[in-house]
C-alpha cells in the first residue's frame, strides 16, 4: 500500500468555466482599448477613457471575490478544502 495519494486529472465543469469567464474578463476589458480610447461621455466631468478604467477596478474587485467564493465552494463540494479528498 502507497502512501502516495492518488492522482486525478483536472476536470472541466460549469462552475470552474464562471470561475476563468470572471478572471478573464477585467483583461479582455483593458486590453482592448478601441472600445474606451474616447472623450464622451463624460461623468461629472471626468472623461469617459478615466472613469470607464475606474469603474473596471470596482468590477474586477467584485469578479475576483465571485471566482474565489465559486472556487472555495466547488473545492469543498468535492472532498475537503485542500482539494486531496477526505481518504488520507
Amino acid at each position: 500500500m502507497s502512501e502516495t495519494p492518488e492522482v486525478r486529472p483536472p476536470v472541466v465543469t460549469p462552475v470552474r468555466v464562471v470561475i476563468g469567464v470572471c478572471l478573464l474578463a477585467p483583461f479582455v476589458a483593458m486590453l482592448w482599448v478601441g472600445s474606451y480610447a474616447k472623450t464622451d461621455p463624460t461623468f461629472i466631468g471626468i472623461p469617459f477613457f478615466y472613469w470607464y478604467q475606474m469603474l473596471w477596478v470596482l468590477i474586477s474587485t467584485a469578479l475576483t471575490m465571485l471566482a474565489y467564493k465559486l472556487w472555495k465552494r466547488d473545492r469543498a463540494g468535492r472532498g475537503g478544502a485542500d482539494g486531496k479528498g477526505a481518504a488520507r
